[in-house]
């Protein structure tokens, strides 16, 4: 299966894994002295750990990976707005972009087709 998996697929789990960094560095930064929060960061990590291992899951076609990461990257979109209430708007706007490029190719066509397989 891994040799039909669209380019969309593959991207995902590229930005999957991206965001999942980007998670944990947010997380270290939260806890280190000057940070936002103490209680935020180590959530954080964990997050971005859960996500980057997840994202693993849909380079081999793991529908249940994709489920995982739709789940994964709402939960992102809720921060970034969550941002944008606290009147971080470029922080909150920055958050969202990956999940949702990253949502509409994981929902795309050629994507359904290769999950369905």
């Amino acid at each position: 299966m891994a040799g039909t998996r669209p380019f969309g697929v593959t991207l995902v789990a590229i930005i999957a894994w991206i965001n999942g960094a980007w998670d944990i560095l947010v997380g270290i930064f939260s806890i280190l002295p000057g940070g936002t929060s103490i209680w935020v960061g180590p959530f954080l990590i964990v997050f971005g750990i859960v996500t980057i291992l997840v994202s693993l899951g849909l380079f081999g076609g793991r529908n249940w990976a994709r489920v995982l990461t739709a789940i994964l990257f709402v939960l992102n979109l809720l921060g970034a707005v969550a941002l944008l209430f606290q009147g971080q708007i470029w922080q909150g706007i920055g958050g969202a972009i990956l999940p949702v490029i990253g949502l509409a190719l994981l929902f795309s066509e050629r994507a359904n087709a290769f999950f369905r397989s």
